[in-house]
């Protein structure tokens, strides 16, 4: 039985079956216990008050015990001194009591229509005037029964339809509950066959329960698989775009040189060289990018000075006139992957050096839990329209293309390698040039 409907509304009905046949069963107990009890509290007061009136003389011939009581007075000789109605003219139902005490027994009283009928009988012994009597009160124990079967052949009908409308009210409730469940599948699963399936939603019902709220974490879901098909499609996108510049030069050069066998092999070689380097350069990019955006393990860590990575950074770019200022870095130990910080490094201080106009600052301060790596230069800066971008994967200015070099991967690989080590590269506040800052948890 696969349907969650089904199986709900088998096991309410199961347990709520079971729940009214133990209630009804007992039920009839206690409806039977307690009409024997009542029956019993009524007789053993019948036969104080007989046998008050006994002790006085004050007897009537017929005992006033309506119902389907029945009531007996006779003496030690067997002789009836006074008996309901039901056993006038009949012989004692009982022996002789011997204690005042009241005892109770089971006798059968003066047949009538449908037979014998059964007594539950209070007798107690009650001396007298005259001598010692017997006096008997009590009550028909068919009566008991007939309204216990009364009540057992109500149950039978009742407890069947009570199951009966259990199951259909939780087929009924549990359908309703789960149509918008399987509304929410399907549109999922024609979401799933769907080739492009750009803007399409679940339904989400109007009642704010479990379901709703399914309804609302599915289409976050869905948002955020689209935002990454998006992304992921535009980085195909992106990568392909750059990957063929270094490819169709390539090929445009070689196919000159077939063209003209007497070129210069050694310098197409090298320039060849270079575009294969280029090549190289962004496809090492690209795959380091995937492993950090993709869960790759965390780097393996070691105790890292920051500082002489910064130092080293700043003489390999301490090209072209641009002035590289060094005096604001300081001692600043940290845990990571030496060969990514030093990437991170790298690429900040190409981006500034690429940018700036004749001066680039670097300050790098260890605080207490803290490590903060500022990056200045004196160039254009970031336009606050590109601010959101410009760790992008492939984002590049129009500004910095027009004769500059630069994937657009640099900043995008700094940023993932900052998450990476538990810290945050973020753009400062413009204020002339580019600011960018970068913090990562200091070594204990």
């Amino acid at each position: 039985m696969r349907s969650v409907r089904a199986r709900t509304t088998l096991l309410a009905t199961v347990v709520s079956g079971t729940a009214l046949v133990l209630g009804a069963f007992l039920l009839v107990s206690a409806v039977d216990q307690s009409l024997h009890r009542s029956g019993d509290d009524l007789s053993r007061g019948r036969v104080q008050d007989l046998a008050a009136q006994a002790m006085a003389g004050d007897l009537p011939a017929a005992l006033p015990i309506g119902g389907e009581g029945v009531g007996q007075v006779f003496a030690g000789d067997g002789r009836v001194l006074a008996a309901s109605p039901n056993v006038s003219g009949k012989p004692p139902i009982t022996s002789a009591a011997r204690a005042r005490a009241p005892r109770a027994l089971v006798v059968d009283g003066a047949p009538d229509d449908a037979g014998t009928e059964t007594y539950q009988v209070w007798v107690s012994a009650v001396p007298t005037a005259h001598g010692t009597v017997t006096v008997v009160a009590g009550s028909s124990l068919e009566s008991v029964q007939e309204a216990t079967r009364t009540l057992r052949r109500d149950l039978l009908v009742a407890v069947p339809l009570l199951v009966l409308l259990v199951a259909a009210g939780t087929w009924i409730v549990v359908g309703r509950t789960l149509r918008p469940v399987e509304q929410i599948r399907g549109e999922v699963a024609a979401i799933g066959d769907d080739a492009r399936p750009s803007g399409r939603r679940v339904p989400v019902p109007r009642t704010d329960d479990e379901v709703g709220r399914l309804a609302v974490t599915m289409n976050e879901m869905l948002d955020r698989l689209e935002s990454a098909q998006r992304r992921q499609r535009a980085f195909v996108a992106d990568a392909s775009h750059e990957l063929q510049s270094p490819i169709t030069a390539l090929r445009t050069q070689l196919e000159v040189a077939l063209e003209d066998p007497g070129d210069d092999w050694r310098a197409l070689a090298a320039r060849l060289l270079d575009d294969t380097d280029q090549m190289e350069r962004l496809v090492r990019d690209l795959l380091f990018l995937a492993r950090t955006t993709d869960g790759a393990v965390a780097p393996t860590t070691t105790l890292v000075d920051l500082d002489d990575t910064v130092l080293e950074e700043v003489a390999r770019v301490r090209v072209g006139g641009i002035d590289v200022d060094t005096c604001g870095v300081s001692a600043a130990p940290v845990r990571g992957n030496a060969d990514e910080l030093r990437r991170l490094v790298r690429n900040l201080l190409e981006n500034a050096v690429r940018h700036a106009r004749s001066r680039v600052e670097v300050t790098l301060v260890a605080g207490a839990t803290t490590v903060r790596l500022d990056v200045r230069d004196d160039g254009p800066g970031v336009p606050d329209e590109h601010r959101e971008h410009v760790f992008d994967r492939f984002w590049t200015a129009d500004e910095a293309r027009s004769g500059r070099s630069g994937s657009g991967l640099g900043l995008s690989i700094a940023r993932a390698v900052a998450v990476r080590h538990g810290g945050s590269l973020d753009l400062a506040a413009r204020n002339g040039g580019a600011h960018f800052v970068l913090q990562v948890p200091a070594d204990a």
